[in-house]
């Protein structure tokens, strides 16, 4: 071989190690707990799909529904070593270091959906996303699940029907001084326990977004519902500053970009489903009751009177914020 060609091949060479540094596309590693059918579900498919598409394979985002990587826990301590790139977990997980997020846990804070959405998108929002920070995480958006419901053996149409009840929690306790406001007893149980407890009694009561409310069939254990649309159940949507920091800038507009979009579609598809949930519940035979505006304002003014106890925690501003912004 010619000298030209040896240096040549030497060259080729070198390139050729150097290639797989650049073309090795980079993995997302996506972790969630529930089905791909749920509006997280999907719009963690969709995003999946904006980011292969748009960054040519370069990207490749690898989902993991149903808890089949880790529990929304356990994610979280994986993200923060970069086992894995992303998690959408719901606020509770986030509390222990960002108590700040007992805010969505209070009750009858949002008038509507338009208002939660002006909350969550604006200057309450941001600032919630960047105290998650702490934890060397990058907060990129929240995605819905919905309003929660309450449901017993009987109608719950005012503050009083629930004195004596014992609700089944999640733990939290914004939720547990909630249900002591009202006279009832808050015990707190795993979700997967809390179809047979309304069975057997060892609880009378839940509150439940829709979807959980059908979908975990809560209508053959519970007479009535209440759409009380008194508190929020969400998820916020987390990487880490060690993954963000290794991608390029263009890189990390596509998966900005493509977040943003499957944010639209997923909350959209969570609207929708919570229509389409309804009408589950009522063919179901669960008897359905909406508040009149002055049942609802009784409910608020009663449940308003815990706030207080949660100035110290989630910052009275924080509050006093959210609440201006829906006037």
């Amino acid at each position: 071989m010619k000298p030209s060609r040896v240096i040549l091949a030497s060259i080729l060479f070198i390139a050729l190690l150097a290639v797989p540094a650049y073309a090795k596309p980079i993995i997302i590693k996506f972790s969630h707990v529930v089905a791909v059918n749920t509006p997280k579900g999907q719009a963690t498919e969709y995003f999946k799909k904006l980011v292969e598409e748009r960054s040519g394979g370069n990207i490749k985002v690898e989902v993991y529904p149903n808890a089949s990587l880790y529990d929304d826990t356990i994610a979280l301590e994986a993200l923060s070593m970069n086992a894995c790139q992303m998690a959408a977990p719901s606020f509770s997980k986030f509390t222990s270091f960002v108590p700040q997020l007992q805010l969505f846990d209070l009750p009858f804070l949002f008038n509507d959906a338009n208002h939660l959405h002006n909350v969550l998108q604006g200057e309450v929002g941001k600032k919630l996303l960047g105290m998650v920070a702490k934890r060397g995480l990058i907060g990129l958006a929240y995605w819905d699940n919905g309003f929660k419901q309450l449901s017993a053996n009987k109608p719950l149409l005012e503050p009083a029907d629930a004195k004596r009840l014992k609700f089944r929690i999640m733990p939290s306790k914004v939720i547990e001084a909630q249900f002591k406001a009202l006279g009832g007893a808050p015990q707190v149980l795993p979700f997967s326990e809390v179809y047979s407890a309304l069975r057997q009694g060892v609880v009378d009561a839940a509150e439940n977004p829709l979807s959980n409310f059908f979908s975990k069939k809560f209508y053959e254990v519970q007479s009535d519902l209440t759409l009380s649309n008194h508190g929020y159940l969400g998820y916020m949507v987390v990487t880490n500053k060690i993954f963000w920091k290794k991608l390029s800038d263009q890189q990390r507009e596509i998966v900005s970009g493509a977040i943003a979009e499957a944010t639209e579609y997923g909350n959209k598809l969570a609207m929708e489903m919570d229509s389409r949930y309804l009408e589950d519940v009522k063919r179901a035979g669960t008897t359905v009751h909406e508040l009149s505006a002055e049942q609802r304002l009784a409910w608020k003014e009663e449940l308003k009177s815990i706030y207080p106890e949660f100035y110290d925690v989630i910052g009275k501003d924080l509050i006093e914020q959210a609440l201006a912004t829906g006037k």
